[in-house]
């Protein structure tokens, strides 16, 4: 047995469950205050909730362009509370793969309990760029222990750029990634496998929500069904699927968008962007679950859209993590927003 693997297995406190009050105080980065990008995991190691998310440099001087969401690390933080406050512990080591431009720029991980490991998803690119240029792909890696990392290769999803990764085992048993393909359309793909731990297990299925651009894809169970928000950028879409492996329906109710205007600055409503989603009340994800928690990022000082049209003003780049919860009504995904 891996000596991490043992050291997982010992007797471990027990996970506090997740607040729907979480984030009350929104989580702010301390070394560049633009946090983005959130996932939570439980680690029954320790006890604790731990957040990832990409560390955009928003106070650093002297950029240009949109450098400043460019050369950015994964930030972490840890719970042991259920959300209710937050330790920064610095970037996760580690997560940048050989013979990558340096400095690297890493995007939006996703984290995901396969076997006895975790395996991220996560987003990389090389240099430190000020516009929307360069190769991305989507690579992985693996942990015992969500602090040591190892790389496992990077995933062959035929783009030069692929971002923005979600994984979760659909209704036929089988594992889908999900990505949003700014070479396409700025839509989002997926592609399949039974074997997700392995970079090169991946199958590509072709485009999944087709038509606005969007970004940021999440799927998860609740309520019964299968559910997919994205991020269009003035709300989330929320689609569903009777089995998450195709056929994806979006959402009449609101024009089928949540998270419209959970803030406001200046008298305009400021959306929720590129979030996550955890089962509430200590459900495994199974889909019983009647709630959870909607874990997101917003710029409280900037009211827009694309952040490439974003005012000098450097308050506009600042964000936050907040958390609403979702919860399935009569057959439609609201969450506390509405």
């Amino acid at each position: 047995m891996h000596q991490q693997q043992a050291a997982q297995e010992t007797v471990a406190p027990a996970v506090p469950p997740l607040r729907a009050d979480a984030f009350t105080l929104p989580y702010r980065d301390p070394v560049w205050d633009g946090p983005t990008d959130p996932i939570l995991v439980a680690d029954h190691r320790n006890g604790e909730w731990v957040l990832f998310y990409t560390q955009r440099r928003a106070t650093a001087p002297g950029l240009t362009g949109v450098e400043w969401v460019h050369g950015t690390g994964i930030g972490v933080a840890r719970s042991s509370d259920g959300g209710a406050t937050w330790r920064y512990q610095g970037t996760v080591e580690g997560l940048i793969p050989p013979g990558t431009e340096l400095p690297a720029t890493l995007w939006a991980p996703d984290v995901v309990r396969i076997g006895n490991r975790w395996i991220m998803y996560l987003t990389v690119l090389g240099g430190r760029r000020t516009d929307w240029t360069g190769k991305a792909e989507i690579v992985q890696f693996a942990s015992y222990d969500l602090e040591k990392w190892q790389y496992l290769g990077a995933i062959g999803l035929d783009s030069p750029r692929a971002i923005d990764a979600a994984v979760a085992r659909c209704g036929d048993g089988r594992y889908r990634l999900w990505y949003k393909d700014e070479a396409r359309g700025s839509n989002t793909f997926s592609a399949v496998s039974d074997t997700p731990e392995d970079p090169s297990s991946w199958v590509l299925e072709g485009v999944a929500i087709p038509g606005r651009p969007h970004e940021g894809p999440k799927v998860f169970r609740l309520g019964g069904s299968y559910w997919m928000i994205v991020d269009e950028w003035r709300g989330q879409a929320v689609y569903r699927s009777v089995d998450a492996t195709g056929n994806w329906t979006r959402q009449e109710h609101l024009g089928g968008l949540i998270l419209t205007a959970p803030e406001s600055w200046d008298g305009r409503a400021v959306v929720g962007r590129h979030a996550d989603v955890v089962p509430l009340g200590g459900d495994a994800g199974d889909g019983g679950a009647d709630r959870a928690l909607l874990v997101y990022f917003t710029h409280p000082c900037w009211d827009g859209e694309d952040i490439g049209t974003m005012a000098p003003d450097p308050r506009t780049r600042l964000s936050h993590v907040r958390a609403a919860v979702l919860e399935v009504r009569g057959g439609i995904l609201a969450c506390t927003e509405q």
